[in-house]
């Protein structure tokens, strides 16, 4: 598995996923252009991707995925209340499913887990190539709840939301209902709380722990990844803590060569 993001916070996000040779997309946050332009620069034909499956219905998620779908042909997937939520998209015919199904996409496990978010149906992601790789995709929820955290186990990538440094949130730009709404339980997490998800992800396989959403105005990269090692190097997780970018792809992003079997891995043998 390969692991890319296009772009991530405020003003858009999608992560793209190769697995063998197929390619899905998780989210598509951006105009077709944007998108068009930012996997060109990783060399990667917009074609060549078959399926997107978007995880709520705000703008900086879905903005670009209907128009997407007609210029490509791609297959869109979302949740019943994730297409009534987001206009346009129900003209693209994607296929529902309900927070809580596991999807079968281009070969792919999709593990979809209900999540605390301020939209109609919202969802985080657990992806699972054939060969049991396993990436996990949560962002925008206000915490974590033990459904999600236990969803996030065993994973070998963790795509991450880190969105605001809770003293900068305070202190910030914003009005002071908007800054309640983030900082409320179905709102984004913080730095900290971002942390204290990551630390109950830790095991021998995981390689990543990539810092999403994070907020430009409420927020810096080293403060967050800082603060991330921190709360890391107290457990044994010895991977790499990385920010993803607003306005530039990141990645690849790849498992560790070597991996220790899972428990279904060893069941085999």
């Amino acid at each position: 598995m390969k692991v890319w993001s296009l772009g991530s916070g405020s003003k858009g996000n999608a992560v793209l996923v190769e697995s063998g040779n197929a390619r899905i997309l998780v989210d598509a946050g951006f105009a077709p252009r944007t998108l068009a332009q930012r996997l060109q620069s990783i060399s990667v034909a917009p074609a060549s991707i078959t399926d997107c499956v978007i995880t709520h219905e705000h703008g900086d998620h879905c903005r670009g995925a209907a128009a997407a779908a007609a210029r490509w042909g791609w297959r869109l997937h979302a949740t019943t209340g994730t297409i009534s939520g987001c206009t346009g998209l129900a003209d693209a015919q994607p296929q529902s499913f309900t927070a809580g199904a596991t999807l079968t996409i281009a070969g792919m496990t999709v593990d979809t887990i209900a999540s605390p978010h301020d939209a109609n149906e919202s969802v985080v992601l657990v992806v699972t190539s054939r060969d049991g790789i396993r990436l996990g995709l949560a962002y925008d929820l206000g915490h974590v709840p033990e459904t999600v955290a236990t969803a996030l186990g065993r994973l070998d990538m963790l795509v991450l939301e880190s969105n605001h440094d809770e003293g900068m949130l305070r202190a910030g730009p914003y009005p002071a209902s908007v800054r309640a709404r983030i900082a409320s339980t179905t709102g984004h997490l913080s730095n900290r709380a971002a942390a204290e998800c990551a630390i109950r992800s830790v095991n021998p396989n995981l390689a990543h722990v990539l810092l999403a959403h994070m907020s430009e105005k409420c927020n810096d990269h080293g403060l967050a990844v800082t603060g991330m090692r921190a709360a890391l190097n107290r457990t044994a997780f010895r991977g790499q803590v990385a920010p993803l970018l607003q306005h530039a792809p990141c990645g690849p992003f790849l498992p560790r060569h070597s991996r220790a079997p899972s428990a279904t891995q060893l069941s085999l043998f």
